[in-house]
């Protein structure tokens, strides 16, 4: 069986393929343990840390990511790898472990960055007034 599924964060979108095989994770056609930073890669494997690892051994994961940085990816994937192993196993108690650690493994978090206005250097912030 197949299971598609994506997750985003920001502007980072993670397409992932859930298939029966024997523990693949490959993220953009890598192996997720060529992952780097670190931290990225320790976010990106959380579904299978509150899962159990017997999961893992069970499926393959293939994800396609891009846009954003790393943080963004990083979380965009683990949206995606758990909603992938949700849907693949059709587990509930599995649904309710992911959304009991954190909603946003299975919810997308939709707030984007506030766009630059004129006046000032950012979004919110203005120049400097001079009176003189």
């Amino acid at each position: 069986m197949v299971t598609n599924t994506s997750g985003k964060k920001k502007t980072a979108v993670a397409r992932a393929t859930v298939s029966d095989g024997e523990g693949r994770v490959r993220i953009n056609s890598q192996p997720v343990e060529l992952v780097e930073p670190e931290m990225a890669r320790l976010k990106m494997l959380e579904p299978f840390r509150i899962s159990g690892s017997d999961l893992r051994g069970d499926v393959d994961i293939d994800i396609d990511v891009a846009g954003g940085g790393f943080a963004g990816q990083a979380d965009a994937v683990r949206t995606a790898i758990a909603r992938g192993l949700v849907e693949h196993y059709g587990d509930a108690e599995l649904r309710d472990a992911f959304r009991e650690f954190d909603r946003s493994l299975l919810v997308n978090d939709v707030r984007q960055r506030e766009s630059k206005k004129w006046g000032g250097p950012g979004a919110r912030a203005r120049y400097q007034k001079s009176y003189r």
